[in-house]
């Protein structure tokens, strides 16, 4: 990932509206949601949701194909990984192994869990 690529992908996430339907996405997995789902969930009305969608996408967050007369959106993993790896990328000074800080380690080798406020462990 480029630089530019990365500002126009944590641009689109600078919004909150833009955030709120970037999370609900990847929480749905990569089977996605419909927009009129997407919408309700969120309380958007469609035009705004769209020109959301429609931002997310440009900036390689999110995905969308056809299914009859819906269209279905999903989190684009790919594009969240390039992200967090062009963030995490030089790490401790690149030398990412034995930093100590798991956000450092490739994805590719390890799974980070993330402890929320009450000490469950989540992926």
């Amino acid at each position: 990932m480029e630089s530019i690529e990365a500002v126009a992908a944590l641009g689109a996430l600078a919004q909150e509206n833009r955030l709120e339907v970037f999370r609900l996405l990847v929480q749905a997995g990569p089977e996605g949601l419909p927009a009129g789902q997407i919408a309700e969930r969120l309380k958007l009305a469609s035009p705004t949701l769209s020109f959301h969608l429609a931002q997310l996408r440009h900036a390689g967050l999110v995905t969308a194909k056809r299914d009859g007369r819906s269209l279905i959106y999903a989190a684009d993993y790919d594009g969240m990984d390039d992200l967090m790896s062009f963030l995490t990328e030089n790490c401790c000074g690149g030398k990412a192994e034995g930093c100590g800080i798991p956000a450092c380690e490739p994805a590719s080798r390890t799974v980070i869990h993330r402890r929320t406020k009450r000490g469950a462990s989540r992926q």
